[in-house]
């Protein structure tokens, strides 16, 4: 098992987990939103070196600590980085008290029934291995979900959980992510087949301190994952925001107790490279607090201030 410490900082659900895993294609995208167009870099080089400072500028903000933070999800390349001179999962745990992630998939593959797997991931033990002694605390891999497809969505969760098996042999505790897109018609549909067989899976853990994380679109029905929550084989139900803007992501995630954030997008969506540094910090620290309030409760939140 992991460390003790940063298992029981999950645990507790105090916060919410940062995204900061762009990869490949989503790069550019992501760049753009942060006012950096692609005529200012060559080459995937200097895109990655530019997302680096974008997520540079984010963890070194005095708004972002372990007070409401639990989590950071890195991208390999960020994995491999430093923060002010200090290896990147290094400097989250002793410097914030972030407990950090790796993203290890390799996208997606073409669609088929209905969901898209995984690529494969011929290097993923050597890439446990490194996250390993790079102190990394747990995994995420995303496949998708577009229609209610029985066999795809089985195929889905069937891929999630095997490589998931080889995740925990390691040490690491992984986060699986079928994402079901937020713009499929038959989006609650997806969500029954999904949860029925995801609790199908976490029978099967034998393991017997065998635990992983869930992270998941934010249900059409409030409380939907309850029993997800609960369940002593999982660590924490965290919430992908999917495409939804911060307003309707934090909305939907207040009505799910016990769920909570871990979002892309809707926390980095008014960060831009231009803003002074107060403007950033301002803008960071009023996603950061909303997020928070939306993950804790209002009167937990309270408490903790």
């Amino acid at each position: 098992m992991s460390n003790t410490e940063q298992l029981n900082k999950i645990s507790a659900g105090n916060g919410f987990i940062a995204a900061l895993d762009q990869s490949g294609g989503s790069t550019p995208k992501a760049l753009a939103n942060y006012g950096v167009e692609p005529d200012t870099y060559n080459g995937d080089e200097e895109m990655f070196a530019a997302v680096h400072a974008m997520r540079s500028r984010i963890i070194t903000a005095p708004v972002f600590n372990g007070k409401k933070v639990l989590g950071a999800i890195l991208f390999e390349k960020t994995m491999d980085g430093e923060i002010d001179g200090t290896p990147t999962a290094e400097y989250l745990w002793k410097e914030l008290n972030v407990v950090p992630f790796l993203k290890i998939d390799k996208g997606l593959a073409d669609e088929e029934n209905g969901v898209q797997l995984m690529k494969p991931m011929p290097e993923l033990s050597a890439l446990l291995d490194r996250a390993t002694i790079k102190g990394i605390f747990g995994t995420k891999m995303r496949s998708t979900i577009n229609s209610a497809n029985a066999a795809g969505i089985a195929a889905v969760v069937d891929q999630q959980f095997a490589v998931g098996a080889e995740i925990m042999t390691k040490g690491l505790v992984p986060i699986i992510e079928p994402e079901v897109n937020i713009h499929a018609a038959d989006k609650a549909d997806c969500e029954v087949i999904l949860k029925e067989e995801i609790l199908k899976h976490l029978g099967q853990i034998m393991d017997g301190n065998g635990v992983v994380m869930l992270k998941l679109t934010l249900p059409e029905q409030a409380n939907f994952y309850k029993e997800l929550i609960d369940h002593p084989r999982v660590l924490s139900v965290v919430a992908l925001s999917g495409g939804y803007d911060l307003d309707e992501s934090c909305s939907r995630l207040s009505q799910n107790d016990g769920m909570i954030a871990s979002f892309s997008r809707a926390l980095t969506n008014d960060l831009r490279f231009q803003q002074s540094d107060e403007e950033f910090n301002l803008a960071l620290g009023t996603a950061i607090d909303r997020i928070y309030v939306a993950s804790v409760g209002k009167k937990a939140a309270s408490e903790a201030a």
